[in-house]
């Protein structure tokens, strides 16, 4: 029997069943995810860890849990844990690779059209009073047919994306490391960022990026919120540099309540919500139970996650 620490309740059966692997499983409790004491407390004689993206699992965190054999990640990356340090350290990281795709996908696209056509904006003025009458100059948006969307990341969700664009006329084309960002972005008319964060994707789009966007360009951003130089996307908004945005991740994550990018006009925010469907969420608890008990049993996860770049 080894012993599991769990940084949150989670939907589905996913707890359940490392139980029934006949593993000690400890969760934590409340709304709010572990803080550091609390999470350090917990892996203290943990043998395996069921992290979340608002855990950091870093070389310090990894020495004050001396059994630590395995974590796994509820999520499709990984970038709120150290690959290397747990390398060093023989401790496989697992995550959930290839259930978010879908649920992302679709979350991308109700982005899209709701940035493409004001919703947002539309939504407060009905409801605020400043619909007096049919305006024929009114929140007026972009048409999807003939526009050009930009996709950064040619991984399963930007593909998924393109599949759910394809149907609306839009005309698509995709990016990656070594291609012409830059000149990739002065031709869009909307960008949609489907790559990890990483060193070299950390502030992709910034002041630079935005410029070279075309003024009545939108961004949509369902990956991480680092990818995105968020200083620069205010300022940007607030100057007209691009048309407007959609965002379902942060930095930090959430902002707190004074922070400007509440301010920024023409700025959609949702809480990350990219994998919230009932049926993703479980998928990704199965996921991680499905790589702590191989790992505790001395076999590969069946999701590891990727080597770290010095591995």
């Amino acid at each position: 029997m080894a012993k599991i620490f769990v940084a949150r309740a989670l939907p589905g059966d996913a707890i359940e069943r490392l139980r029934a692997a006949g593993h000690e499983v400890t969760v934590h409790g409340g709304s709010m995810p572990p803080t550091r004491e609390e999470l350090t407390a917990g892996v203290a004689d943990a043998d395996g860890l069921l992290s979340l993206l608002t855990d950091r699992v870093d070389g310090e965190l990894l020495d004050s849990a001396p059994q630590l054999r395995a974590v796994a990640n509820l999520a499709v990356g990984c970038d709120n844990i150290d690959l290397a340090a747990a390398a060093e350290r023989g401790v496989p990281v697992g995550v959930a690779a290839h259930v978010l795709t879908d649920a992302t996908a679709d979350l991308t696209m109700a982005l899209l059209l709701a940035a493409a056509r004001n919703i947002s904006q539309g939504e407060r003025d009905a409801r605020e009073g400043r619909w007096k009458t049919w305006e024929p100059e009114g929140w007026l948006g972009l048409e999807l047919r003939g526009a050009k969307l930009l996709i950064i990341g040619r991984g399963r969700i930007g593909q998924a994306v393109a599949e759910r664009a394809t149907p609306f006329g839009l005309q698509i084309s995709f990016t990656g490391r070594d291609d012409d960002l830059h000149a990739a972005l002065a031709e869009a008319d909307i960008v949609t960022l489907h790559c990890p964060l990483n060193e070299q994707t950390r502030h992709l789009i910034d002041d630079a990026a935005l410029a070279a966007m075309k003024p009545t360009a939108l961004l949509i951003n369902t990956t991480r919120g680092g990818v995105v130089d968020q200083t620069a996307l205010i300022k940007a908004l607030q100057a007209g540099t691009i048309a407007g945005a959609a965002l379902d991740v942060t930095d930090p994550e959430p902002p707190p309540a004074d922070d400007p990018i509440y301010d920024a006009p023409n700025c959609l925010i949702v809480p990350h919500i990219g994998s919230a469907t009932a049926t993703t969420r479980a998928a990704m608890g199965n996921c991680a139970a499905d790589n702590l008990i191989a790992a505790l049993a001395g076999e590969p996860m069946p999701t590891p996650a990727p080597a770290p770049p010095s591995a």
